[in-house]
């Protein structure tokens, strides 16, 4: 699968992390509901780090269709918000 962090390029990430990031995107998903706006920080942080921890980057040249395309790390709780679909930001 390959994932878009905006801002920051491309990553191609094994289907067999999508139960890992699923509990991370869980969270997020109730910090957002909450208005918990440390606990989206967090999380959202976490998210992104284990995305990029076990994703292999693709070369900034390679311009290959995104099938996941996550938020920025600066991103605010009201722009992931928007981003959202029913099961989160990761389907699953």
């Amino acid at each position: 699968m390959i994932v878009r962090i905006m801002g920051e390029g491309q990553v191609e990430l094994d289907d067999a992390h999508l139960t890992e990031l699923n509990k991370l995107d869980d969270g997020l998903l109730a910090a957002i509901q909450a208005g918990d706006e440390e606990g989206f920080r967090h999380t959202l942080g976490a998210l992104l780090d284990s995305v990029r921890r076990l994703g292999e980057p693709l070369p900034d040249a390679s311009l290959e269709p995104s099938e996941l395309i996550l938020p920025s790390p600066d991103a605010s709780l009201a722009e992931v918000r928007a981003m959202l679909r029913d099961d989160g930001l990761i389907p699953g």
